[in-house]
């Protein structure tokens, strides 16, 4: 075990809903108000709610100062006008932000609330009317722009360090959104508690993923688990590497049996509240699978040193589970969720998985280990096996960082999705359009299936190209025939430059999307179950 102690993290801002204008909401050092293009016929922009009450107790024209500093309302712009001397009505304003949000779409308002975060770091409160810019269609759109906000704040104030003089800034401490009073009603404690949580479970996730792996070993992330459902009233199991041995998990065994950290296997189970046992057996119960490789080297096929050097975020699909799993009840989720996260580290050692081994998955398939460095399909093979014969789930869903080709063809800003139901693939990609999180489908095209095959075994674990797909198709045949859906992330796990709500670091993708989804009233709509079949 491991002597290491992480330090003290900084925390993501406090949010609070207000009925009053920002200039009016006293103890807020800054101001931050929207900025929108004008219309097409009158060049130049506008500016959004609470201007001429600021404009007033500033008495400085905002208009004339968004109009000189030549905004346009892009998402994005900051301009900052300092207020030495405060307001009458809040003698602690100190600067006033004029953000631009574009067309004020949730994707707008998100990314503004991004830019918003970066400008207020080292603040102590900021008082804005962003999210109320959304088109006013209905009390959705308002949810929809506050849920954006709060995750694009949160997330761009996102900061992780281990630093002997401390962390090098401090997200600001609070935001107020200030909001009409007639949507305050729709936009209830409630409203924000779920985009709040959202937005928490998405640092949660970036958090777990950037902790370096001489503290995150499989051992210290079950802890982590474990602490996650004592806190959020989860069931919980932890199968250590004598139970996992007995059990016949070799997958997970094969890949962890190399390093002085031994293998884990986490199990969370969520029942919605107030839902006696003998209903909860009738609710759908979904599965979510998260790869746990806490590093890889690549085991004895190794990588090379630079390849090396981001894989502590190698288990960032196990993140995503467990800050999902941490937040259903914050978002209302009606059906049953269990979590699983195989967790290994990859290492290299005497006893390590050799090219030519041959593993046996829990429930007998086997597998030629012709890559040691595949070994994300491994783990996951035997937690979707073990999900698929022994929960009864309705639907399967596994989060990984498994393969590079992914990012080869999509890039760094969106996943890789594939799924054996077309309801299923739409729900997905909706919740990640919605959350920020998106998904590109991908075919599980079953000409490539002969490449899975083996001499020895009855599949070979690093079956070519095109990686994605071959990947994807090994590890349908541990689905049981259920519908499933496999989000590969390697193409979005790393930030390499900030992006609007990306700061640099392990992404922890997926966590948003999942809460998005699952905190529908019917996440499982249309979705093709064992009595549609």
């Amino acid at each position: 075990m491991t002597d290491a102690v992480l330090p003290s993290q900084v925390s993501p801002p406090e949010f609070a809903l207000s009925e009053l204008l920002p200039a009016a909401i006293v103890g807020v050092d800054t101001v931050a108000l929207p900025v929108l293009p004008g219309p097409p016929e009158e060049p130049g922009v506008l500016l959004g709610p609470g201007a001429a009450d600021l404009t007033d107790a500033i008495d400085v024209d905002l208009l004339a100062v968004a109009e000189l500093r030549k905004m346009t309302g892009a998402v994005g712009e900051v301009v900052e006008l300092p207020v030495p001397l405060g307001t009458s009505a809040n003698p602690a304003l100190r600067l006033v932000l004029l953000v631009g949000v574009g067309a004020a779409r949730p994707v707008d308002v998100r990314r503004a609330g991004a830019a918003l975060a970066r400008a207020t770091r080292d603040r102590d409160a900021v008082a804005t009317s962003i999210p109320a810019v959304a088109p006013d269609d209905g009390p959705d759109d308002f949810v929809a722009a506050l849920e954006a906000f709060v995750a694009g704040t949160m997330l761009g104030s996102f900061d992780f360090h281990w630093r002997s003089s401390g962390p090098e800034h401090q997200p600001v401490r609070r935001v107020v959104v200030a909001v009409p009073a007639e949507t305050v009603g729709d936009a209830d404690q409630a409203t924000l508690a779920r985009a709040v949580a959202i937005g928490g479970a998405g640092w949660r996730s970036r958090t777990l993923a950037t902790v370096p792996s001489n503290l995150k070993n499989p051992a210290w992330l079950a802890a982590q688990a474990e602490q996650i459902a004592a806190a959020a009233g989860l069931d919980v199991r932890v199968w250590d590497e004598a139970d996992l041995e007995r059990e016949g998990f070799g997958g997970i065994v094969g890949v962890g049996r190399a390093s002085a950290t031994p293998p884990r296997l986490i199990r969370l189970d969520y029942t919605p509240p107030d839902v006696g046992s003998r209903a909860a057996k009738k609710l759908p119960h979904v599965v979510l699978v998260g790869k746990g490789i806490t590093f890889d080297s690549g085991g004895l096929s190794i990588k090379p040193g630079p390849s090396m050097v981001s894989m502590k975020r190698d288990m960032t699909g196990g993140a995503v589970v467990l800050a999902a799993m941490a937040a259903l009840a914050d978002v209302g989720c009606q059906v049953r969720v269990t979590g699983l996260v195989p967790a290994a580290e990859n290492a290299i050692s005497g006893s390590a998985l050799r090219p030519g081994d041959v593993v046996r998955h829990w429930g007998g398939r086997t597998t030629e280990v012709t890559n040691t460095d595949a070994e994300g399909r491994l783990v996951l093979a035997d937690a979707l096996a073990y999900a698929a014969a022994e929960l009864d789930p309705t639907v399967l869903v596994d989060v990984a960082t498994l393969t590079g080709g992914i990012k080869i063809a999509l890039g760094q800003q969106m996943g890789g999705l594939f799924a054996s139901d077309d309801a299923l693939a739409a729900s997905l990609r909706e919740a990640g359009e919605q959350s920020g999180e998106p998904l590109w489908r991908f075919p599980l095209y079953a000409g490539y299936e002969e490449r899975l095959a083996s001499k020895v075994a009855d599949a070979d674990n690093s079956a070519g190209t095109p990686q994605a797909i071959t990947a994807a198709l090994f590890l349908q045949h541990f689905t049981g025939g259920l519908p499933w859906a496999h989000l590969d992330i390697a193409s979005v796990g790393d930030v390499e430059k900030e992006l609007h709500e990306w700061t640099v670091g392990p992404s922890g993708f997926g966590a948003r999307l999942l809460l998005t989804w699952l905190g529908r009233p019917e996440p499982l709509a249309g979705i093709t179950t064992e009595e549609k079949r």
